[in-house]
């Protein structure tokens, strides 16, 4: 479980519980913090407050372990390397994931600047899920996705949601967060959430 309790950074403050496989949509207005909110559980940016997996603080340890455990999705992934493959420990172990989200076999090789905004999307959240992470901090996954490709995300995260990893998903589409979502964290303008049913 993952248990955020008074959370701070800028203008938010935010406490809720996340059980082993449950996925919540987190919904608000552009700029109200929910991108914030991502980044400040994942601790890539300065907060304060509690944050525990199962019971241990994410100070008992370091950074980059609790960044493996709890893996924040920009919208917009970073690439560090030229070509597609290279942001891969085993590109062999990614293809089924690849295929899984429409896109070809041979797009290992491809240099980063040939994928567009989709594509890079796919391919982030692919590199994501090779981590195998407890919990996954999705900001808005789907954004840059036509309807077909959105299906097949939502049913891969689907079936590791069932598998016990546990989600939070960041989306302006309503029906989606419904689909998605076993519940709603809802982010107002003065940086708080409340919850509601699907």
């Amino acid at each position: 479980m993952l248990t955020v309790s008074g959370l701070k950074r800028l203008h938010i403050s935010v406490s809720f519980e996340l059980k082993d496989g449950e996925c919540v949509a987190l919904q608000g207005p552009s700029g109200v913090g929910k991108t914030v909110l991502l980044r400040a559980i994942a601790d890539l940016d300065p907060n304060e407050g509690t944050v525990k997996l199962d019971g241990t603080l994410r100070e008992a340890m370091p950074a980059p372990a609790w960044r493996k455990r709890v893996t924040y999705v920009a919208a917009e992934p970073g690439w560090w390397s030229d070509t597609v493959q290279a942001h891969f420990t085993q590109w062999e172990d990614a293809l089924p994931v690849v295929r899984r989200f429409r896109l070809p076999d041979d797009c290992g090789p491809w240099p980063i600047q040939r994928l567009s905004s989709g594509e890079r999307q796919r391919l982030g959240l692919v590199r994501a899920l090779m981590l195998r992470s407890r919990v996954l901090l999705l900001d808005e996954p789907t954004s840059a996705l036509d309807s077909a490709s959105a299906a097949s995300v939502e049913s891969l995260i689907s079936e590791r949601v069932s598998s016990g990893t546990s989600v939070v998903w960041s989306t302006h589409d309503d029906a989606q967060a419904r689909r998605v979502g076993s519940r709603i964290l809802a982010m107002k303008p003065d940086g708080r959430i409340e919850g509601r049913g699907p």
